[in-house]
């Protein structure tokens, strides 16, 4: 949403489509690791490069998923404000929802319940053809040209950073990795668990660029900044496109935000799990596996009491915390390449030469990105 309205449609939908091979790439490494393994992400790091690295890669992931809660818990409050919900209510709910799934519910009933939830993504796609004045030329022509407004600067940077931080992040590889696991994949599952992270993929696509045109045509040139909140975006949104697709694109900000919560949660506590073997499933029972569910619940109530704090910058906070994701990602993901390289673990399994290479190539842009962020911290005028 603050993508469109800071850079228009030019740059960011080509650039969405760019990230539907990324996400696939990094996303079904975990999936053939955790079916040949049978092991989550945390444990196969823990047990085989040792405490060290193990700690790290924990500290690393539990940082960056309350960091990204945080957001999740801003598109929920923010989302239920348009419907007269205060956000101590609306945040109080969302714990107790989300907490009620993961304690209550076992794998399956899980699993569904969090694809339903899921499948209200797609409601920002039939909002797209209601955005008034929408020409699908300068759609087309955004693959083409590419454009940048304002040219290549210290924002435009940090925003390409803060959308390949919604794309893959750290908490991705533990969640899809255990979630294999728990689910009981085998080498057999492969293909089947290929084909669902590729479907997966495309729906991330389409729903992005269906976002990016709507706030990109409405709200576009009302800030250069980040700090255009949702609750602004929201308001463009009313007066430009009417009250009640307000309300359909605020509900799947909340829709959104709880079903990356119950994601998150549920990858801290199986990455903790893991680290400190504890029992650990979904299949558990609230007695049986308190352990195993008591890291997600603290990680949800901090991100839920934060989002409270009055006068929190929630649209610089939001964007920002997808940075720092991605800033922790090149480590995550050479923790992955390692594994998927070992043939003493991986067998037949182990990663294909152009795995290898589109895996550094992303790992190398992520890295450039990161530096030249760096460097136009140090020297903010640098890039203009």
């Amino acid at each position: 949403s603050q993508t469109g309205s800071i850079f228009g449609i030019g740059f960011f939908i080509p650039f969405m489509i760019v990230m539907l091979p990324v996400a696939y790439i990094v996303q079904e490494m975990t999936v053939r690791l955790g079916a040949v393994t049978h092991r989550g992400h945390a444990e196969m790091i823990w047990k085989r490069y040792g405490k060290f690295w193990g700690a790290f890669s924990l500290i690393d992931l539990v940082v960056a998923n309350v960091l990204t809660l945080i957001t999740e818990f801003i598109g929920i409050t923010l989302g239920m404000q348009v419907f007269g919900v205060p956000p101590l209510v609306s945040s109080i709910a969302a714990v107790a929802l989300i907490a009620s799934i993961q304690l209550f519910l076992r794998y399956f009933a899980w699993e569904w319940i969090s694809l339903s939830i899921a499948l209200f993504n797609l409601i920002f796609v039939p909002l797209v053809f209601f955005v008034p004045h929408l020409h699908w030329g300068a759609v087309a022509r955004a693959f083409t040209s590419w454009h940048i407004p304002g040219g290549v600067n210290t924002l435009f940077i940090y925003v390409v950073l803060a959308n390949l931080g919604t794309t893959i992040a750290p908490w991705m590889l533990f969640f899809q990795q255990s979630s294999v696991v728990d689910k009981g994949l085998t080498v057999k599952d492969i293909k089947d668990g290929q084909i669902d992270t590729f479907i997966g993929s495309v729906f991330m696509v389409i729903v992005a660029i269906a976002i990016i045109i709507i706030t990109g045509v409405t709200a576009y040139g009302y800030t250069k900044t980040p700090n255009l909140d949702i609750q602004t975006i929201l308001s463009i949104i009313s007066s430009k496109m009417g009250g009640f697709a307000m309300r359909l694109f605020a509900l799947g900000l909340v829709e959104a935000g709880l079903i990356a919560a119950i994601a998150i949660s549920a990858s801290t506590s199986w990455a903790m799990g893991e680290a400190f073997g504890w029992p650990k499933s979904i299949n558990l029972s609230p007695r049986q596996g308190w352990k195993f569910y008591l890291p997600g619940l603290i990680s949800l109530l901090i991100a839920g009491g934060i989002v409270l704090i009055p006068n929190a910058p929630l649209g610089f906070l939001n964007l920002t915390v997808q940075v720092i994701a991605t800033i922790f990602m090149p480590a995550a993901m050479m923790f992955l390449l390692l594994l998927l390289n070992d043939g003493e673990i991986m067998g037949v399994h182990v990663n294909k030469p152009w795995q290898n290479i589109s895996s550094f190539t992303i790992i190398g842009f992520l890295i450039i990105m990161n530096g030249i962020y760096g460097l136009t911290v140090v020297f903010p005028h640098l890039l203009g």
